[in-house]
């Protein structure tokens, strides 16, 4: 992997990159859907790619319960199985471990837990999380770490930091003792929960094991947008400069520009796609819900200014109609449109860092975004 910064803003930390990759290079900053079982919800690969995703997101956790290593190894890899011809990122598992599992138990060696599909008994360690990764042919690929909730104790936020980097050493290690290669690059994961010298302590930690790429972890958790905020930028200011920056977890409008100012370079979230499917859409002035009474004779288009191809066919009064209906064609045609909004803003944000009027486009988008 070989990523490169090609321009910067004078006045944040917002930055342009190239990011290249097994499947092709990628420019940054950019937003990553999120496919957890080897689909983006309601939209297909070839819609994927005409809106002009390179990279997507699937989950380790989801796929090796279902449906198994087996079945995706002898369809030749996960590119292959699902048709993406582009980049996928897969994370650890270790989130859903923590968040799905009706039990799990965290030990020094790794996590055992049981399945939520059906209850079998399970276990991680951060070799087995790299080799079955290294099987998915991931083009980049996270270490197990240990995520914690907001508010918990100093002591069980030092002892989750600790493991955190003991399991991303040995992930490391052992992806050099891997017989056949890997396709893809590993990311370490800085955690530290909601404590600044933790936070320091982390970032150093993971930072000195020189990894190609480093993410954040445990932030847009739950906590204030406040202390997000203050804790993305403390965090990504620990970050190597020259290595590509990864936040987890961030696709909101307002959220991806802190993002950007502070610096990162790759963000995911499920949240464009799930509220799409339940008929919530972006638009340039704000959140608009298609179901309301107000979109039934309403024969304009989602958002005036988007230029997608919902936009240029159907209307508001039809897209409501599809949801009322019970229609899937509802679910996939706003979930085409939140995707569309999302990379074309951040396309737009690449613009504006170049040439030199990023703060000008977050103060007037924000402006216009939030003042309902």
């Amino acid at each position: 992997m070989k990523f490169t910064v090609t321009a910067t803003d004078k006045s944040t930390n917002a930055r342009v990159g190239v990011l290249d990759l097994p499947h092709g290079s990628i420019e940054t900053p950019r937003f990553m859907p999120v496919g957890t079982n080897g689909t983006v919800k309601a939209v297909s690969q070839a819609t994927l790619r005409s809106l002009g995703f390179g990279l997507i997101l699937s989950n380790t956790y989801h796929l090796y319960l279902r449906p198994g290593l087996d079945v995706i190894r002898k369809a030749g890899g996960l590119h292959r199985f699902i048709d993406w011809s582009g980049n996928i990122l897969t994370d650890s598992g270790g989130y859903q471990v923590f968040s799905l599992a009706p039990f799990n138990k965290v030990t020094k060696e790794g996590v055992r837990f049981r399945s939520h599909i059906d209850g079998s008994l399970h276990e991680f360690s951060p070799e087995k999380v790299v080799e079955i990764q290294s099987v998915l042919g991931s083009d980049i690929m996270m270490t197990l770490d240990v995520c914690t909730p907001p508010e918990i104790t100093y002591k069980k936020a030092v002892s989750a930091l600790e493991i955190t980097t003991d399991w991303a050493a040995r992930s490391l290690a052992h992806l050099g003792r891997l017989e056949t290669p890997a396709p893809g690059s590993l990311f370490g994961i800085i955690q530290g929960n909601f404590f600044k010298d933790l936070r320091k302590r982390s970032a150093e930690e993971i930072a000195s094991l020189d990894f190609p790429g480093i993410a954040i972890g445990g932030l847009s958790v739950g906590e204030p947008k406040e202390t997000f905020e203050e804790y993305l930028s403390f965090t990504a200011d620990l970050m190597p400069k020259s290595k590509p920056r990864y936040l987890m977890g961030v696709g909101t409008p307002e959220y991806v520009f802190a993002a950007v100012e502070n610096g990162i370079d790759l963000f995911d979230c499920v949240f464009p796609t799930r509220i799409a499917r339940n008929g919530a859409v972006f638009t340039a002035d704000g959140l608009i819900a298609l179901k309301k009474e107000a979109h039934a004779e309403s024969f304009v288009p989602i958002d005036a200014d988007c230029d997608c191809a919902v936009c240029s066919r159907y209307t508001r009064a039809y897209l409501r109609h599809l949801f009322k209906a019970k229609e899937i064609l509802g679910a996939m045609l706003a979930t085409e449109h939140n995707l569309h909004f999302m990379h074309r803003l951040v396309t737009k944000i690449g613009i504006a860092i170049r040439s030199g009027s990023f703060p000008e486009l977050k103060r007037e988008f924000l402006d216009r975004y939030l003042k309902q």
